[in-house]
């Protein structure tokens, strides 16, 4: 198996760039939008988006062909991608700004139309892009099928199944007027206080294990970095900091279960 270089994407004549263009270029016109709405966080539904328009615009870039892996990155990054966004649609609708990014419209003030260009859509679009990393080896390389094609094709469909159930476990749950208050416990999340992150993060590492099979081991930054986010930044630590004081039983549920990786329930 030959290593993909860094040179040898370049190689493409302004493939990265281009890409880099691309989503900038969306979040600028979401970022329009959201002036209008006065609501930036309809940039968390277009998350999976970004890296769909990476990826089709690195397929469309590639000077030799269609190939057999390309067809399979564009199907799994298409399938979390929109399973992803039209999720975090659906749960938004009608609820107004998260309060995330209330705070810091809040907090800013009039400075914040300006401010959120910058801290909130173009930063979201240079993270996917950066991380996209394993889908540019993926679909520039000429490297034949290997065993590790598979096994990330098995590890990509174990975090869609966690991220997709767990999602849909948790909404039910929430939609049920009895469980108000309550801590989720059952099914996925008796093993994980966070299953559809663990699931999420998984998917990452199945498509870097594709893109090594191309040659791009060396990209491995990308899901490290995804599922840092995933863990300490966006996902489970920004949930935790006051979760505990908002839902029954939480702060039992935080001593007996695993926060990201699925394990079986402590004894207390």
């Amino acid at each position: 198996m030959r290593t993909v270089n860094v040179t040898d994407l370049i190689g493409w004549p302004g493939v990265p760039a281009a890409a880099l263009g691309a989503v900038l270029t969306v979040g600028t016109l979401l970022w329009f939008l959201s002036l209008r709405l006065r609501d930036a966080s309809i940039v968390d539904i277009f998350w999976g988006p970004l890296f769909l328009t990476l990826t089709v615009v690195y397929v469309a870039l590639r000077p030799d062909g269609f190939t057999e892996r390309q067809l399979l990155i564009v199907a799994l990054v298409a399938i979390w991608s929109v399973r992803l966004g039209t999720h975090i649609a659906a749960r938004h609708a009608g609820k107004g700004e998260d309060e995330r990014y209330a705070r810091w419209r809040h907090q800013h003030g009039s400075a914040w139309p300006v401010r959120s260009l910058f801290q909130v859509f173009w930063l979201q679009a240079f993270l996917a892009w950066i991380i996209s990393a394993p889908l540019l080896v993926a679909v520039g390389s000429a490297e034949g099928w290997s065993w590790l094609d598979a096994v990330g094709v098995g590890v990509w469909l174990i975090g869609f199944a966690f991220e997709a159930i767990g999602d849909y476990q948790l909404t039910a749950f929430i939609r049920d007027p009895d469980n108000r208050g309550r801590t989720m416990r059952s099914g996925l999340w008796r093993y994980s206080r966070h299953p559809n992150y663990f699931g999420d993060a998984t998917q990452w590492w199945g498509i870097w294990l594709i893109a090594t099979s191309a040659g791009g081991w060396w990209t491995i930054f990308a899901p490290i970095l995804m599922t840092f986010l995933l863990v300490r930044v966006s996902g489970v630590g920004l949930l935790e900091r006051t979760i505990a004081d908002r839902r029954e039983g939480y702060a039992d549920y935080m001593a007996s279960t695993s926060a990201f990786i699925p394990l079986p329930p402590r004894r207390r």
